[in-house]
């Protein structure tokens, strides 16, 4: 099969298309026949650090979508020519190459009609938008903040947000305003403006924010701890807090960090798996019917990967970017 390999780790364009065996599944597990793959930050940053547990040459790619055409040993509730989308443990071999083999738990089964570029841009950034909204439970009419809310997770968030009634209140460049309005917030301010901040919390004195989501990083996030009430909920998409932002026994905020990846190496139960496969088919399903946009920014031909990959490094990333496999 082809794939896009690396022997070392090094910056994107040390990825070679290559041609290499095509895997088999084992126990458990299931052969998907790639026809597209979801960038992700995640991509780029291990392509350049790598991991210990990594075999070499390795393929990268933690996001696909595709036909399963290979059932391992003891699978039965899935079929060969099912449609299904996928997160990969970036551990193993991954999405950016013709075949990939996946947990049988992890293949996320699709609606027919929904396009494959579009099914590959849910699993990282919808699913860890799915992941963050289930780390707090807010009552309608409750103010949350959420900065970053103009990439590929925080559009993902305000749009499931949305549904729960909440007042959403979006951090992100002037000229994406009008797009996060549209995708659920009910406000926008400009995070590049001096004193944004400040502002509010001026205007939160009264009502702070029952929450915040976060998806900068845990300095960022340790800033806009002071605009929540008692209670609140402080949600670090990207980062994790370090230490409480407050002495004990003050404002009792609830820290949390969210991590995708960590469903693959810390032993989440069937019952997990089964909400996040039932998750992301929601929003396959939501995709398919108008009421989720997926936000894909680009699509490329796979043999134009490492380009496409660049540009998500570089941005700006309002939204997804694809690659197309065959």
């Amino acid at each position: 099969m082809k794939a896009w390999v690396q022997h070392t780790t090094g910056p994107v364009d040390c990825l070679e298309l290559a041609d290499i065996p095509k895997p088999e599944p084992g126990q458990m597990q299931v052969l998907v026949r790639n026809r597209a793959a979801g960038l992700n930050p995640v991509d780029w940053k291990f392509i350049e650090w790598g991991h210990p547990d990594w075999t070499w040459p390795h393929v990268s790619g933690v996001d696909g979508a595709g036909e399963i055409v290979e059932l391992g040993r003891g699978v039965t509730h899935l079929a060969t020519g099912m449609r299904v989308a996928y997160h990969q443990n970036l551990v193993n071999q991954g999405s950016f190459a013709e075949y990939t083999v996946i947990p049988a738990y992890a293949a996320i089964p699709l609606p027919d009609g929904i396009t494959f570029e579009a099914a590959a841009a849910i699993p990282c950034p919808g699913l860890t938008a799915w992941q963050a909204l289930q780390k707090v439970n807010l009552a309608p009419g409750s103010r949350v903040l959420l900065t970053g809310a103009s990439g590929a997770v925080g559009g993902a968030l305000l749009q499931l947000a949305r549904t729960r009634g909440w007042s959403i209140h979006a951090a992100a460049s002037s000229g994406e305003h009008r797009r996060v309005l549209k995708l659920g917030a009910a406000t926008a301010i400009d995070y590049k403006r001096d004193g944004w901040i400040d502002e509010l919390k001026s205007l939160s004195t009264a009502s702070p924010f029952r929450a915040v989501f976060d998806a900068v990083s845990g300095e960022h996030a340790t800033k806009l701890a002071s605009l929540l009430g008692v209670n609140g909920h402080l949600v670090c998409i990207q980062d994790r807090q370090e230490k409480p932002p407050f002495a004990p026994f003050t404002t009792t905020l609830s820290l949390h960090e969210v991590g995708l990846n960590a469903m693959h190496g810390q032993g989440a139960d069937h019952q997990q798996w089964g909400e996040l496969v039932a998750a992301g088919t929601s929003i396959a399903n939501a995709i398919l019917s108008g009421e989720f946009n997926p936000q894909i920014v680009e699509v490329a031909p796979f043999s134009h990967l490492p380009g496409a990959l660049q540009r998500l490094r570089t941005g700006p990333n309002p939204g997804n970017r694809v690659v197309s496999i065959g």
